[in-house]
C-alpha cells in the first residue's frame, strides 16, 4: 500500500512529499489497484518479450505456428499411425492438436515465467514496480503465440470438416483457465528460482513428465475409471479434455473440468501469497 506523507521541512528546505511503500496485508496480499496503475509497464514488457523472441529471425512469428506443427506431424506419425492411439472416433491429427495447442501454451508460459524474475534482475535491483508484473508479462507474451497458433487449429477444422457448435464458445473461458493455471505454476516457480537456481534445470524435466500425465496424446477414457479422479487433480487434465470437447463437439466432462479448475485456482492463490512473501528479498538475492 502506498501512502504519501509530508515530512517537517528544515530551514530553507523545500517541502517534498515522501512516498512510503508498505506491503499490503491479507491472506493474498496483492495490491490490485497498484497492478492496474502499472498496466502500461505490463503492456510494454509483454510486447518486448514477443519482439525480442522473434528479432533477427527469418520466419519471425511463423515460428509460433511451425513449432506446434512439427510436433503435430511427429506425434501423428508415432502415436496415430504406428501406435494406433485411440482418438474417440475423430481424425487423430485434429484430436491431437486440440489438446496440444493449450498444452504448448501452458508449457511455454511455465518455462518462461519460471525464469522471468532472474532474467529481469537488472530491473528488480534498480527501480520499484510490482514484481508480479514480470512473470505475468512472460505469460502474456506466450498468449500472443497461442493466438497465432490457433490459426492452425482453424485450418485443421476446415480440412477435416469439423463444424464448430455452441460448445466452441467455451474456448474463451478455457483460455482464461489456462492462463490461471500457467500463472499459478509460473509465479510459484519464479519465486523459487530466485532462491534456488536449480529450478531452471528442473522445469524442463517436469514439463516433459507433466505432458504424459496430461491427456494430450491420449483420451481420458484410456485411463481406468478408478484412477480418473487422480488424473483430474492435474489442473491441465480437465482443461485439455474440455478444449477437445469445445473443438470437436463431444460431451464435456464437467466434473473433471470443475476439479481441475479448482486446483488451478488454489495453486494460483498459493503462488500469489508465496511470491509476495519472498518479494521483499528479491533485490538482495537475485
Amino acid at each position: 500500500m502506498d501512502t504519501l506523507s509530508n515530512s517537517e521541512p528544515m530551514s530553507g528546505a523545500v517541502d517534498v512529499p515522501v512516498r512510503v511503500i508498505d506491503p499490503p496485508h491479507g491472506w493474498i496480499p496483492v495490491n490490485w489497484r497498484e497492478l492496474w496503475y502499472y498496466r502500461e509497464l505490463l503492456y510494454f514488457l509483454t510486447w518486448r518479450d514477443v519482439a525480442v523472441r522473434y528479432k533477427q529471425t527469418v520466419l519471425g512469428v511463423l515460428w509460433a505456428i511451425l513449432q506446434p506443427f512439427v510436433k503435430l506431424v511427429v506425434f501423428s506419425v508415432v502415436f496415430g499411425r504406428m501406435a494406433r492411439m485411440d482418438s474417440e472416433g475423430f481424425p487423430y491429427p485434429i484430436f491431437l492438436y486440440a489438446g496440444l495447442l493449450p498444452w504448448q501454451f501452458f508449457s511455454e508460459a511455465l518455462t518462461r515465467s519460471s525464469q522471468s524474475v532472474v532474467v529481469g534482475a537488472h530491473m528488480v535491483q534498480k527501480v520499484y514496480f510490482p514484481r508480479l508484473i514480470i512473470p505475468v508479462a512472460s505469460v502474456g507474451g506466450c498468449l500472443v503465440d497461442f493466438a497465432i497458433s490457433f490459426v492452425l487449429l482453424v485450418g485443421l477444422m476446415f480440412y477435416y470438416g469439423v463444424t464448430p457448435g455452441l460448445g466452441f464458445f467455451m474456448v474463451v473461458p478455457l483460455v482464461a483457465l489456462t492462463v490461471i493455471a500457467a500463472l499459478g505454476a509460473g509465479i510459484l516457480l519464479s519465486a523459487l528460482s530466485v532462491a534456488y537456481r536449480d529450478v531452471r534445470y528442473v522445469v524442463p524435466f517436469v514439463t516433459q513428465v507433466w505432458m504424459f500425465l496430461t491427456p494430450v496424446i491420449y483420451p481420458v477414457r484410456l485411463v481406468p475409471s478408478r484412477w480418473q479422479w487422480l488424473l483430474s487433480l492435474n489442473p491441465m487434465s480437465g482443461i485439455v479434455d474440455a478444449y477437445r470437447s469445445a473443438v470437436l463437439g463431444k460431451p464435456f466432462a464437467w466434473v473433471n473440468l470443475a476439479v481441475s479448475a479448482g486446483v488451478a485456482v488454489v495453486v494460483f492463490a498459493i503462488a500469489l501469497r508465496y511470491f509476495r512473501k519472498l518479494e521483499v528479498r528479491f533485490a538482495d538475492v537475485v
